[in-house]
């Protein structure tokens, strides 16, 4: 993929622009993730006619590293400020994991810049994790060997099947996060609160669609999380049957019909 960058006074933000003339849609990945976990979606997307463009977190992936906060409200500013690169009109946002806290942040800051939000294993409040979950994750971000820790951890984010290019996948994120400072933004947007993003989720105006794997291991119950969600945005639930804390990699036969049947109605 094609790498592109957003200047910012601290840094860059990479991304790649799938193409597309149509409403803008920015998807937003996970912690210790890359804008890879979209290269399912984004063909889809520029195919269903938007505009589809993936960007990596500031210091992951091919952004810089560096930056002086990981935390919700500051990649929130990171949503509106690309926003505003790629031409200032409402987009639709999608992000997993410790993404959508930032989007519902800055879908609460700037309403009229928001046209929807697509919430995927959300963590839009203090993580819930059930207690085997909480001990291996501070395992793996506290131990000389948290890359290789990782790099065995991240895969049973997909607990029924991977994509066939899974293996590549694994190969580059592992490399990636071997780099100077890669790490450290890692940890840093694992140990940040979640209370900018609880604290507004009920002033989401932008419709909402919550799309949670029903085996997703992050979660004592995803499905209650997930209708927790719904309940304070009245937003939409999409339950993908079996799937982890990736659903739109792991299934996306399953999950880029109900995001693009969501947009659609939008």
């Amino acid at each position: 993929m094609d790498t592109q960058y957003m200047n910012h006074e601290q840094g860059k933000l990479a991304y790649t622009d799938y193409g597309g003339q149509g409403e803008l849609v920015l998807m937003l990945p996970g912690m210790g993730a890359l804008r890879q976990e979209y290269r399912y979606l984004g063909p889809a997307l520029v195919e269903a006619g938007y505009h589809a463009v993936a960007v990596d977190l500031r210091g992951q992936g091919d952004s810089t590293v560096g930056w002086d906060a990981y935390d919700v409200p500051a990649v929130g500013g990171d949503i509106l400020a690309l926003i505003a690169h790629f031409g200032g009109q409402p987009a639709h946002l999608i992000g997993t994991s410790f993404s959508p806290a930032s989007m519902v942040w800055a879908s609460a800051e700037a309403p009229q810049l928001v046209k929807s939000l697509t919430l995927i294993g959300a963590f839009v409040r203090d993580p819930q994790l059930n207690p085997v979950m909480r001990g291996v994750m501070w395992l793996v971000m506290n131990n000389p060997w948290r890359v290789q820790m990782w790099k065995l951890f991240y895969p049973t984010m997909y607990p029924q099947q991977k994509p066939a290019d899974f293996d590549a996948y694994m190969a580059e994120l592992t490399r990636n996060l071997k780099e100077k400072g890669r790490f450290e933004a890692v940890r840093a947007f694992g140990s940040t609160s979640r209370e900018p993003s609880e604290s507004r989720l009920a002033q989401v105006q932008a419709p909402t669609l919550v799309v949670m794997g029903t085996a997703d291991p992050d979660f004592p119950d995803p499905v209650a999380e997930a209708n927790y969600i719904v309940a304070q945005t009245k937003g939409r639930l999409a339950l993908i049957e079996g799937a982890g804390h990736y659903p739109q990699t792991e299934m996306p036969d399953k999950t880029t019909p109900a995001i693009l049947d969501f947009l659609e109605s939008v």
